[in-house]
């Protein structure tokens, strides 16, 4: 199912919420924009903690968060603002170009080239599986598409669970979705 409304989305029932917001950076670094509102919409910290997270996970529920590395400290804010405790990071992806050559970007401090999914949980969700790697090696695709093998891997960690996809670009089997869907299909 896709939700374009938040409100619509059903209260209390998901067990795995995957999220990458559509982060504001604000123009954070002076001298140099990093404004991502070319690419797509992007949300106000504010916005993206008031948005109803919590609602619509179970009790027992884990939250895996996209962040770039300048928006770590918001991530772990909007985690604690969804009602998640950080546990760990559950990924980090190194971003490759289709040659294999690792893909780098500029960076605030140094050159970025790996990104992480943050992992908070409340309530008493098990791991099925304790073989899951945290390192994710993979082919950088369009702007701000997440490799496949980051939704691969929460599906073997947590089993068959009711799972939605937050922010969601597109759809993706056995995945609810919520997110703006005009706005990604017109721009596929």
């Amino acid at each position: 199912m896709y939700y374009t409304n938040f409100s619509a989305v059903p209260l209390g029932h998901y067990n795995v919420l995957y999220a990458d917001p559509s982060w504001s950076y604000n123009d954070r670094m002076t001298g140099h924009s990093f404004s991502l509102d070319h690419e797509y919409p992007t949300m106000k910290l504010d916005d993206i903690k008031a948005l109803p997270v919590g609602d619509v996970a179970a009790k027992d529920a884990a939250l895996l968060l996209w962040v770039t590395n300048p928006m770590l400290p918001d991530g772990l804010e909007v985690m604690k603002a969804w009602g998640f405790k950080y546990v760990t990071v559950a990924f980090c992806w190194v971003k490759h170009h289709s040659s294999g050559k690792q893909a780098v970007n500029l960076g605030r401090w140094t050159m970025g080239g790996c990104e992480m999914c943050l992992l908070g949980r409340r309530g008493k969700i098990q791991r099925q599986r304790r073989n899951i790697r945290q390192l994710i090696q993979a082919v950088r695709g369009r702007h701000s598409e997440k490799p496949s093998e980051a939704r691969t891997r929460i599906e073997q960690l947590f089993g068959d669970m009711p799972r939605i996809e937050l922010f969601a670009r597109g759809s993706v089997q056995g995945w609810d979705q919520w997110g703006n869907q005009e706005h990604w299909n017109a721009t596929q």
